[in-house]
């Protein structure tokens, strides 16, 4: 069935916009209409585009506004939408096990939208589902929004009779990688603005108020002092090509990040470099296996099996090292083996962790063990991550107080020579 978005007059002369489902534009004027709303644009959504009919719009904020939404269509769901679908995915779970059918629980949740973005994907959804596809295979549809590990708990959910447990275990699962995401990212974030704004600020100073009074300096023509004249250079420098260095730095950055991205050896090498660092090595490999095993659980107790499951998993760990240590251990499975034993002998994860799912293995409740590492891993990542913070903080502040004392220095040094002549 057809999406149809429109724009109306209520009654009263109010404007109101959203999208409504009808067989064709006909009987979606005549839904409009039962809820005495006067038509005044309806285009129908094909694909996440629009074919309108009728006059074009020439104000110049609609159009900002459509352009900004073709923008946000091609980029995928921001951090805010992901927030969105975890919250549905909750709400669903809530709908489905309190015994309402999923069509209808889809309706509630096409009503509660908030965005026409989201309300248009349920849409397609629950059209497809009324059509007769199932759930998992009307979300593969919708890549960009719904993972691999998503659509395939769902199918097994489906496939178990237990898809309201499923989307809350789901819905458990992306509330606690968030949170992991947020504890990595607050822990770097810290250092990262520090060193911006001291960046800055040796970058003002050098180009703006260094030159100022070296050139007094300079003219009282008097020898300066080595350390002056290699702050004179320096400054010189930064002020002819501070645009260069800045194209290069941006190249560099482009060519590193396309060069992770396509070239697996140069991502394996920077991530196994990473997890070398001390402390924040430490700190991202906590987080992989944190993310390695809650994952794997979340998976298993959903009824994916097992080789399945660690195929998914390879994909979402997040470090390069640790997932092709996921790829060994499925392919030893496949061969015949239990997950620890490989597990073990990658080298990749701490040993504690192959020997705590050796005996989840053994005892039959490997899901619950794995969840009990992930669980223990969120606390480690949260200690080390005060320990980097109370590491790096007092390493910034001597480096940033070397450079400016090196340019005061430099500064006062031939201003005190000056006076004593």
């Amino acid at each position: 069935m057809p999406i149809y978005e429109y724009k109306a007059f209520a009654p009263g002369g109010a404007t109101q916009t959203g999208v409504v489902d009808a067989d064709t534009e006909r009987d979606a004027r005549q839904k409009l209409r039962k809820d005495k709303l006067l038509v005044h644009k309806l285009a129908e959504i094909r694909g996440g585009k629009k074919s309108r009919k009728g006059s074009k719009s020439t104000d110049a904020g609609s159009w900002l506004s459509k352009l900004r939404e073709s923008r946000a269509a091609m980029s995928g769901p921001g951090a805010k939408e992901n927030e969105i679908v975890a919250g549905i995915t909750r709400q669903l779970a809530t709908l489905l096990g309190s015994g309402i059918a999923l069509s209808e629980a889809l309706s509630a949740i096409i009503e509660q939208a908030e965005s026409k973005r989201i309300e248009t994907m349920f849409r397609q959804i629950r059209e497809g589902i009324q059509q007769g596809a199932s759930l998992a295979d009307t979300l593969s549809q919708h890549p960009g929004w719904f993972s691999e590990m998503y659509v395939n708990m769902v199918q097994a959910g489906q496939a178990a009779g237990n898809l309201d447990t499923v989307l809350t275990r789901l819905a458990d699962y992306m509330h606690a990688q968030r949170a992991l995401r947020r504890k990595v990212m607050g822990a770097l974030m810290y250092p990262i603005i520090m060193i911006v704004i001291g960046c800055l600020v040796v970058a003002i100073l050098m180009t703006k108020v260094v030159p100022e009074i070296t050139a007094m300096l300079i003219e009282q023509g008097k020898a300066l002092p080595p350390s002056t004249r290699i702050l004179v250079n320096i400054s010189t420098v930064m002020q002819k090509w501070w645009l260069g260095f800045a194209l290069l730095i941006a190249a560099i950055s482009f060519a590193i990040e396309r060069l992770y991205k396509t070239n697996p050896k140069a991502q394996l090498w920077f991530d196994s470099t990473t997890l070398k660092i001390p402390i924040l090595g430490d700190m991202l490999r906590k987080a992989s296996v944190g993310r390695f095993t809650r994952t794997l659980s979340t998976l298993l107790q959903s009824g994916v099996p097992v080789i399945q499951s660690l195929e998914i998993t390879r994909k979402v760990v997040g470090n390069r090292v640790i997932g092709d240590a996921t790829e060994h251990v499925r392919v030893r499975v496949v061969e015949g083996t239990d997950i620890a034993t490989p597990l073990k002998a990658s080298g990749a994860f701490p040993s504690v962790v192959g020997y705590m799912v050796a005996v989840g293995e053994q005892s039959g409740e490997l899901e619950q063990m794995l969840d009990r590492i992930a669980i223990a891993y969120d606390e480690e990542i949260d200690s080390v991550t005060e320990k980097l913070t109370a590491l790096l903080e007092p390493i910034m502040i001597v480096g940033l107080a070397g450079i400016v004392g090196f340019i005061v220095l430099a500064i006062i040094q031939p201003i005190l020579d000056i006076g004593q002549i």
